[in-house]
């Protein structure tokens, strides 16, 4: 693998995968794809490039429904081979379809949404008190923001400056039943986040380049403030027939869907690509 990150390379495997598994939660992955294609290719220090090296920084994927998105880059990574894709959800594999800290590379067991964040803090908690270095970058789902265990680890973490704590909220306006703003309103959560303590702002979280220089300014800031990235995001990027349909959470691909997802991720790429050169 070519450890580019490219998102159309890691969409297409999330499809491969959910395709092969006949599974669901593709949308819930797409929406993360250029957050994780970012983290990977240019912030997270991996140590000897193991997946359990020492000193690595921490990726916590508190929104473990979205796993898929990072199985991509750990096939971009070698972490994963193409017949761990080809066989998900399949007899004897280890991967499954929430995030599960057995598998090497995956930091927390998470999908009992809420509590991933806790751990992430503890992490950062301990890395500080070691004097490691370590970061630890905690990504949350907007709908998870519901959760009150989120906003004691929030507390927590500003209580004891954890200036070594990015969360990221995927802030895609859905959750599994319907819209955020619907079912629990939270308002502004870069004011409530900034209220809590946090070095707080909003980035488009489709958009590559203001990530990174969000990213990068972060990893620079040591004023005793965790840090806090509100990424706007569509639910289902990268295929218009699923683009903010929340029906697509629980719907498993058909052979005819498959082809034209793949198809519309395929002429996006080559577009994106003429457009570069």
């Amino acid at each position: 693998m070519s450890n580019s990150f490219d998102p159309a390379a890691l969409r297409r495997t999330i499809l491969e995968m959910a395709f092969a598994g006949s599974t669901v939660h593709i949308v819930c992955a797409f929406s993360i794809v250029e957050i994780l294609a970012v983290l990977y290719r240019n912030h997270l220090h991996l140590g000897d490039g193991t997946p359990r090296a020492e000193g690595r920084d921490y990726l916590v994927l508190s929104k473990g429904h979205g796993v898929m998105a990072q199985y991509a880059c750990m096939r971009e990574l070698g972490w994963l081979n193409d017949d761990d894709i080809r066989n998900y959800f399949g007899n004897g594999t280890i991967l499954k379809g929430l995030s599960d800290a057995h598998v090497p590379g995956l930091e927390v067991t998470s999908g009992s949404l809420g509590h991933g964040l806790s751990v992430g803090v503890g992490m950062a908690l301990g890395a500080k008190r070691k004097g490691s270095g370590q970061r630890c970058y905690a990504i949350v789902g907007d709908g998870e923001m519901n959760e009150g265990a989120i906003w004691e680890a929030i507390l927590f973490a500003a209580h004891f400056k954890l200036d070594n704590l990015t969360l990221i909220v995927d802030e895609n306006g859905f959750q599994a039943m319907g819209a955020t703003y619907d079912i629990l309103n939270l308002g502004n959560l870069v004011e409530k986040l900034t209220a809590f303590g946090f070095d707080s702002q909003a980035v488009d979280g489709h958009d590559e380049v203001a990530l990174d220089e969000v990213l990068s300014k972060i990893k620079h800031s040591s004023n005793g403030k965790p840090q806090a990235i509100v990424a706007k995001t569509v639910k289902g990027k990268g295929v218009s027939f699923m683009e903010n349909r929340n029906s697509w959470h629980y719907t498993r691909l058909t052979q005819a869907s498959y082809a034209d997802a793949l198809a519309e991720i395929n002429a996006t790429s080559a577009a994106n690509g003429d457009r570069r050169r």
